[in-house]
């Protein structure tokens, strides 16, 4: 049995200022995807954090109504967007990270450990020598602790792996936007089963979030309404989380909570888009080329995962 060792946060959370930003969020329920634009009210900057392409799966069609609801509510609030930022490589949507730059300008930041998640992947795939493993298709690369603004409010990338090696949430003023590490008290966590992914250092990704105060607003990349719940909901506190979450509360032990999520993710089948979806986000959120007759594919491996 291993001793459970919490990584610290990083540096730049000392003597932090934990302002409020504004948030806005928008649900996508075909995909039960809640994408945000965050913001300094007073200073008209802001980011767009884990943005969503429409993919109907059926037609091999995309859209983007979603991306234009995100658009239109920032025109309206006159915001300049410096960021467009991704939690982790998702597997239950694509992307609309370029469809937003082209627009909006900004630039497209991820965590640095996206290169594992390419190298795997790039193999799943076959993508041969012309897809590069080293993250160039984003601008940005971030490493846990480093740092950015968001007009007057600091941002703090923190490294959660766990789900994916590659997870990073983002600690904005006194919101902390957490992708997949985790979802609604009454709901619990992300699964661990990906390639990459651990329950171990899921539980110990958590743990450190949860070093923050316990006042800290967090927002989930999620939700799928437990039983019982009527509505969907998005935003907890870290306080609540640590009182309530059915997984991972105060008193569950790391071992405990290892054997809970291997046993149940080993129930759990693919997400429906996986397969579309890692190869387009992996690529940040870029649309293979057309082919010689003008037409752009996406690849379906068989019996890969």
């Amino acid at each position: 049995m291993s001793a459970t060792t919490i990584p610290s946060l990083p540096a730049a959370v000392e003597d932090y200022d934990f302002g409020k930003p504004a948030v806005e969020a928008f649900f996508d329920e075909p995909t039960n995807t809640v994408s945000y634009v965050v913001y300094d009210a007073d200073a008209k900057r802001g980011v767009v954090i884990d943005s969503l392409l429409d993919f109907d799966a059926k037609g091999g069609r995309t859209t983007t109504e979603s991306a234009d609801k995100i658009l239109d509510f920032i025109a309206a609030k006159r915001l300049e967007i410096d960021l467009i930022l991704e939690t982790h490589v998702h597997a239950d949507h694509l992307s609309a990270a370029p469809y937003l730059k082209e627009r909006l300008g900004g630039r497209i930041a991820i965590g640095s450990h996206i290169r594992q998640v390419q190298y795997v992947f790039g193999k799943v795939f076959n993508a041969g020598t012309a897809f590069q493993r080293d993250g160039s298709q984003f601008d940005v690369l971030f490493e846990d602790g480093d740092t950015f603004a968001v007009g007057a409010f600091q941002g703090v990338a923190i490294h959660t792996p766990g789900h994916t090696p590659a997870c990073m949430s983002y600690l904005i003023g006194d919101a902390l936007f957490v992708g997949d590490t985790i979802f609604m008290p009454d709901f619990g966590s992300a699964r661990a089963d990906f390639p990459g992914g651990d329950a171990r250092t899921l539980y110990r990704s958590i743990r450190r979030l949860f070093q923050l105060p316990d006042e800290t607003r967090m927002f989930l990349c999620h939700d799928y309404k437990a039983k019982g719940r009527d509505h969907y909901a998005w935003e907890t506190t870290v306080g609540q989380q640590k009182r309530e979450n059915i997984h991972v509360r105060g008193g569950v032990t790391e071992e405990e909570f290892v054997k809970m999520r291997t046993e149940r993710d080993a129930t759990l089948s693919m997400p429906m888009l996986i397969l579309p979806s890692v190869q387009v986000n992996m690529n940040a959120g870029h649309l293979p080329d057309p082919e010689d007759n003008g037409q752009q594919y996406l690849k379906i491996p068989l019996n890969a995962l």
